[in-house]
């Protein structure tokens, strides 16, 4: 209301200076054309528009004593009117041109001000603790429901990248934590073999496997470390080609057999025969990699885990079920995203740095797919789509940004 107020007095102060100055500007005009230029201005007309001439007097004019010619000078009507058409015109062009310079000078500074409110609207909003019906007027609706989805937005992605930086920080101190516990292990029974040199053969077999197991996840833990640390977005081209799906996916399934029966998983592969798509072999084939692997992990031993692949339209639809704990819908929510791992405890069997699920989204998505998951009655399913070659040969390559595994 005090705004509103403020506003009204404003405008009412400069209509009164307005009037004020108008009559003064006219007050000037004619005092200079009355006093100072009146002689010159009288001449000119006299000159121009005013015309003489002698007019004879009637036999009873004379008789009456008037004289036998009397001098007349009137306006020309004729050059006058052709004057007033000239004021006319001059002064109404000069009006419009007034008109359009005020106009436009006051809508110059009614831009200006408005910008500099929405400026001032804008950085109050923005700071924390401030409700925006508190900065907003009622006829900056639309602006007020723009700012509140930009800032709502706005506090989403920043409070992503702290939780985002918080897992990635966590997860570095666990790994310096945990690399102290191999590396003694390992240093420990080398210092057995080297101090006991006539160690029994079975009992130095036995030492220099649990090295060469705790060397290895040592490794794991090191490459774990170098998959957080160089963790960066790098600009990428994807290479195409037709790629023969149902080949891969068999060639995959092949691949993982040592892992799987160390697991005592099995694998059951469905899919169409001569199923293509139009991609990058060796990006899709991480995609895939790394969800058997995460599949594998978190599946229950001894259970089988299905590869189902099929097209639909001009899609391609890849799906990896496995058995095993149901993940919450919080946790389904965040599968995805970088540093985050289904297990707070980090056990060796499904240690991670928590990328692999998001560089496959990475790489879905540039692919111009889309991959989600589920997880119910203990059923995980991530679910992938591509289009098929057909529908994707033809167009042109796509640019996108992958991270480092």
């Amino acid at each position: 209301m005090n705004g509103k107020r403020k506003g009204t007095t404003k405008k009412i102060f400069l209509l009164i200076i307005s009037v004020v100055a108008a009559v003064f500007f006219c007050t000037q005009i004619y005092y200079f054309v009355d006093y100072s230029m009146n002689g010159r201005v009288l001449d000119w007309f006299d000159e121009n528009y005013m015309r003489q001439y002698d007019l004879e007097l009637s036999e009873e004019e004379k008789e009456a004593g008037a004289g036998g010619k009397v001098i007349i000078r009137e306006p020309a009507w004729g050059a006058v009117k052709e004057l007033c058409f000239v004021v006319f015109c001059v002064g109404t062009a000069g009006i419009v041109i007034l008109v359009y310079v005020v106009s436009w000078l006051y809508a110059d500074g009614k831009v200006k001000q408005s910008m500099a409110d929405t400026n001032r609207m804008i950085r109050l909003y923005m700071m924390d603790g401030v409700a925006a019906k508190d900065v907003f007027l009622e006829k900056d609706i639309e602006l007020y429901a723009q700012m509140v989805e930009i800032k709502s937005t706005m506090q989403k992605h920043e409070q992503t990248l702290k939780e985002e930086a918080a897992r990635k920080n966590d997860l570095i101190v666990y790994l310096a934590h945990d690399l102290k516990t191999p590396l003694t292990s390992v240093i420990g029974y080398l210092s057995l073999l080297q101090e006991v040199p006539e160690m029994p053969a079975e009992q130095r077999a036995r030492y220099i496997g649990i090295t060469l197991d705790k060397a290895q996840r040592l490794e794991q833990l090191i490459n774990e470390f170098f998959d957080i640390t160089r963790y960066n977005l790098q600009q990428i081209h994807l290479e195409r080609e037709s790629i023969n799906l149902t080949y891969m996916l068999m060639q995959l399934t092949d691949e993982f057999y040592p892992i799987l029966n160390a697991h005592g998983n099995t694998i059951r592969l469905q899919t169409d025969e001569e199923l293509t798509v139009y991609g990058d072999a060796e990006k899709l084939a991480r995609v895939f990699n790394n969800i058997l692997k995460n599949a594998v992990a978190y599946s229950y031993p001894d259970t089988e885990i299905t590869v189902r692949a099929e097209e639909r339209e001009q899609e391609v639809h890849i799906f990896f079920c496995n058995k095993g704990k149901t993940i919450s819908p919080h946790k389904l929510e965040a599968i995805f995203e970088k540093f985050f791992r289904l297990d707070e405890a980090r056990s060796a069997n499904t240690g991670g740095a928590g990328l692999g699920l998001a560089i496959a989204k990475e790489i879905v998505t540039i692919h111009g797919g889309s991959i989600t998951a589920s997880s119910e009655d203990e059923l995980t399913t991530f679910h992938i789509v591509l289009p098929s070659a057909g529908f994707t040969k033809n167009q042109s390559p796509v640019n996108g940004f992958l991270g480092n595994d």
